[in-house]
């Protein structure tokens, strides 16, 4: 059977944006016409809602649905509201951190508002307001999600702290540095945009959806035509049905140009 897509599914970060945030013509204009094309985008980020809007908006995408903070929350862009969200009891994951890495910075978000932490993160790396407060405040309410950051870390050791943490009951990411997303369990991006097709009437098998990053995989195993970008990580190219070129090379551009060129 032939695909066709009926939605497009977008990872932000080394995906539509490089990594200072610089969005190319290439990919703006190649998801202007998908829009035109009546095909709804839906952005599928680990950002929570007040780092993806912005995006949203630099795309000149309609109103619409988006998948933030790895799916734990669906939002709709106008006006900006949190549709769903999902959460878990954070007490136990943040002890277990903090024993086993000490110097681990602690992010709790705050659905459209920003991030509590333990102590500042590098500028840029968490968008909204920022308000750092007692690491048992931060245990005190369910959250969407926690962020584990130490910029002194390597990637490899939160791979190991992850190892180390064994977690069950949640769901969690080792990003490109070192910071490890946690999600509560189950959840994940392809959850997110399955409640988002559930709402859209639009089958999984019609989604084409587009990632580079370890939080992509579930995405990508789950969309009918699920694209890495070719830079992406080993693991995430092996995950997916095809592989487009590099980030810089124009990959996303590309593969939305093939379907709606």
């Amino acid at each position: 059977m032939t695909f066709s897509p009926q939605l497009v599914a977008l990872d932000i970060d080394g995906t539509i944006v490089d990594r200072e945030g610089r969005l190319p013509d290439s990919v703006r204009e190649a998801v202007h016409r998908v829009c035109q094309a009546g095909v709804p985008v839906v952005l599928a980020t680990g950002r929570g809602v007040t780092g993806a809007i912005g995006v949203h908006e630099e795309l000149g995408l309609p109103a619409g649905l988006l998948v933030v903070s790895n799916g734990s929350v669906l939002a709709h862009s106008d006006p900006l509201r949190v549709v769903s969200r999902h959460t878990f009891d954070p007490s136990h994951v943040i002890d277990e951190v903090l024993r086993i890495h000490p110097q681990a910075r602690i992010a709790v978000e705050e659905v459209g508002v920003g991030f509590r932490v333990s102590k500042h993160f590098p500028d840029g790396e968490l968008a909204g307001e920022i308000h750092v407060e007692p690491v048992e405040e931060l245990k005190a309410t369910p959250a969407t999600r926690i962020i584990v950051r130490d910029p002194d870390a390597s990637p490899d050791v939160f791979v190991e702290l992850a190892n180390q943490l064994g977690m069950t009951g949640v769901t969690y990411f080792v990003g490109w540095s070192a910071w490890l997303d946690i999600a509560p369990r189950g959840v994940t991006k392809a959850s997110g945009l399955q409640e988002a097709c559930d709402m859209l009437g639009i089958p999984a098998s019609a989604v084409l959806a587009i990632g580079d990053g370890n939080n992509d995989i579930e995405m990508l195993r789950w969309a009918g035509r699920g694209v890495a970008v070719g830079d992406a990580l080993e693991q995430v190219r092996a995950a997916a049905d095809a592989v487009t070129a590099d980030f810089d090379d124009d990959g996303t551009a590309v593969e939305l140009n093939r379907w709606f060129g």
